[in-house]
């Protein structure tokens, strides 16, 4: 049976369903987290989210976007009843996701703040599965075209939707939410997880994530695992990347060979791609 090493932080409080998908093919799995986030400008998201008459639309393109807007929602409802009401009219606008699990992200907000008017949102894009699909996807929207959408970032995104969106005529607005560094205790994790597991002979799928957290997490992987070795003399170490981005950069920046990419960020996407080059590489 495969060893799997998620290079990422588990789902809190509800089962992981990247874990649960493979557990269910017959993979045995464990989650290291990577990076640590540091959010920013919440002062200007929070003032964002009291006043949104300005934004005709938001795009969020990852989860550490729905905490800091978590954060800001948060601090808005200890606050006096005057200071939020205009968090209803979030309802009035589409939510641009990347990915299904963002939009469940944002699902998670509405049953937490659906009290002080959060909820009912127009979540539309989830089935994109990277920002350029999502990119074509609201340029076809026409609801998206008159007014500023809101951009929420982190410090490493693309410029695959500023490059694609404003030749459409769709002006966007960025504000930067979070920062992320590599985890200072990745590799003291990462060594408790590997003793976890039974020493035997079965290999080991390392999945990434991220580009920014491949960069950092690369090197320290290097200490643990023989990236040098060829399937053809026995390699006991797979890579499978979450998407197309990822694949790209540990192919031509980090110069590895993945095995497995996922047609869309999604547990069952990953999950069929690293069977099927399991199922083909049996013989």
């Amino acid at each position: 049976m495969s060893k799997v090493l998620l290079l990422r932080e588990p789902s809190q409080g509800v089962p992981d369903r990247y874990q649960t998908t493979l557990t269910s093919s017959g993979y045995r799995t464990i989650c290291v987290p990577v990076l640590e986030t540091v959010h920013t400008n919440l002062n200007a998201l929070k003032d964002i989210i009291r006043e949104p008459k300005a934004f005709r639309g938001v795009i969020i393109t990852s989860r550490r976007v729905c905490d800091a807007w978590k954060l800001a929602l948060a601090d808005l409802a200890e606050s006096p009843h005057e200071d939020r009401e205009g968090v209803a009219r979030w309802s009035t606008v589409p939510f641009y996701v990347v990915g299904q699990a963002t939009a469940s992200a944002l699902k998670e907000l509405e049953s937490l703040y659906a009290g002080i008017g959060f909820c009912r949102l127009d979540i539309r894009g989830e089935s994109s599965g990277t920002a350029e699909q999502l990119g074509h996807f609201i340029l076809n929207d026409r609801t998206s075209r008159s007014g500023q959408l809101l951009y929420l970032t982190g410090d490493k995104n693309r410029d695959t939707l500023p490059n694609i969106l404003p030749g459409g005529g769709i002006e966007l607005h960025p504000l930067r939410v979070y920062e992320t560094q590599g985890s200072s205790t990745f590799e003291q994790e990462l060594l408790v997880a590997l003793e976890s597991f039974p020493k035997d002979y079965s290999a080991w799928w390392i999945v990434y994530f991220a580009p920014s957290a491949a960069e950092f997490v690369t090197p320290i992987l290097r200490r643990h695992f023989d990236f040098s070795l060829s399937e053809k003399t026995g390699r006991k170490m797979k890579i499978a990347s979450i998407g197309p981005t990822t694949a790209t950069f540990l192919r031509e920046v980090l110069e590895l060979q993945v095995d497995a990419v996922a047609s869309k960020p999604t547990p069952e996407e990953l999950v069929s791609s690293i069977v099927a080059f399991d199922r083909s590489h049996e013989l």
